[in-house]
This record gives structure tokens, sequence and C-alpha cells, in this order.
């Protein structure tokens, strides 16, 4: 089993890799800026510890103290929509793994979908108009990312849902390319006339949070072939699934542009 630090536990995200960190008997310290919004089962209170503090209020020093030890981290904390603040957070983080003297811990930031390659050209949907305004810090954190001699990994899923997980075994998982087939009518359009077109093979990457837990914490292994890669996540062939009204004025926008194509 690992010792896990895992950053912003509270999340939708990250409570359930909490959860599944701790059914799994993992050793788990939870750093969160408010306690009271941790729900902790009663039969693993003695494998995790809780720390309060602010990513962004901690020296970094305090940080790589915080990290120290553990043989694994998983950053939940932030948001893509905090534009610099994101990109901020994500470079505390990453500093603090550093200044790790010894036995540097696995690991796993979070970024999405428009991150990934879209084809052998290299282009990626950040670089789509209406999509590059609102993720280009995850591009931003993947030029940190590349800087690094830590052993990172990145995981590029689309929007995520809180449904009942499919399996991760069953998900259609790839490294630094879309996890889905791009129609081979789209691969040379310019940008402009390709958003649409990723808009509709968005459905096809709307995950829920349990999958995307289960899979970064079944890859917790030193050197894996996850090392140093962007990881798409996709449902099984066929299979198309749905983000609440709450969504992001932003993802909004681009999924309504792949109904429009359907």
């Amino acid at each position: 089993m690992a010792r896990l630090i895992l950053l912003g536990a509270t999340g939708s995200l990250g409570r359930q890799v909490l959860e599944q960190a701790l059914a799994a008997g993992h050793e788990v310290t939870a750093l969160v800026r408010d306690p009271s919004r941790l729900a902790l089962p009663r039969r693993a209170r003695t494998r995790i510890s809780v720390c309060t503090g602010d990513l962004s209020a901690m020296t970094i020093a305090e940080i790589g103290a915080l990290i120290a030890g553990h043989d694994a981290l998983v950053n939940c904390a932030g948001h893509v929509a905090q534009g610099q603040g994101f990109v901020n957070l994500v470079d505390r983080v990453l500093t603090g793994a550093e200044s790790v003297r010894q036995a540097r811990p696995v690991c796993w930031f979070l970024a999405g979908a428009a991150l990934l390659d879209l084809d052998g050209s290299g282009r990626r949907g950040v670089e789509l108009p209406k999509v590059r305004s609102t993720y280009w810090p995850h591009q931003a954190n993947f030029d940190r990312l590349m800087r690094s001699r830590v052993d990172w990994r990145l995981l590029c899923p689309g929007p995520m849902v809180d449904q009942p997980a499919l399996g991760a075994n069953r998900l259609r998982v790839s490294l630094d390319r879309l996890p889905v087939e791009v129609p081979w009518f789209a691969r040379g359009l310019p940008g402009p006339l390709f958003l649409p077109v990723f808009a509709s093979l968005i459905p096809q990457m709307i995950v829920p949070y349990a999958d995307a837990a289960a899979l970064m914490l079944a890859n917790l292994d030193r050197g894996s072939f996850m090392a140093g890669r962007r990881v798409g996540l996709a449902l099984p062939v066929g299979m198309r699934g749905r983000k609440p009204l709450r969504t992001p004025r932003a993802v909004r926008e681009i999924l309504s542009r792949g109904k429009q194509l359907a």
C-alpha cells in the first residue's frame, strides 16, 4: 500500500480519490482548507491524517515538508476557470515536490481533453478558437511539467460527472492523443472549421469522477508507461455522456457546437 498525499480532497474528484484510496488500504494525508467539509469513514480514520492549510498561502518550504515522506501525490486542487491562479497553484505544488531531496513521490496532476493532440500533426484542442481563451492554463501547466524532473502524469479527461463508475478497465485510455477517433475528413481542417468536429467528440469523453480516480490510483508505480505522459479517457465505443446544466459557459458553448454538427 502507498503513502498518499491528496490535495483538494473536498472537491468532486478529490472525494472520490480519498474514498477509493482508503478503501484500497492506502495511508492518506489530506490537505484541506476547511476540515468540516471532509467526510471520513469511521473504519478508515486511523489511516488518514488531515492537515489544514491554503496552498496559495503556504511557503514552498512548507509545501515541500508536507509532501516529503509520501510515495505518491494526487493534486485535485484548483480549477482551470481560475486562470493564472490555477497556473500559480500547480507551479507551487510542483516546486514543492521538486524541493524534496530524496524519494520524490509519483505525482498526478489534472488537465483536460483539450490538451491532447488531435491528430498526427501535433496540434491540440487548446489551440482551437473558443477553447484557447478558457483552457490556456492547461497548456501553461503542461509546459511547466515538461521542465520538471519529477515522475509526473497528467490526467486529461473531458468533462467529468458525478455518476456511478463504469469501471476504469472499460474506458478507452490514450497517451498524448485523443482517445477517440477523429473523422478522416476533419483532419486537415483549419481551427475554426475543426471546432464543431472537436465539440462533437466531447460527449464520448464525459466520464465519471469515480473512474478518473480509479485510473490514477491504479497507476502509482514509479516509471510506469504513463510517466511523463498526458493520459486521455473516453467512454466505451458507442457510449456518449451528458453533462448537467451547471457546466461552465465555455463548455456549454463547445458542446452546443457539437450538437449542431451531430
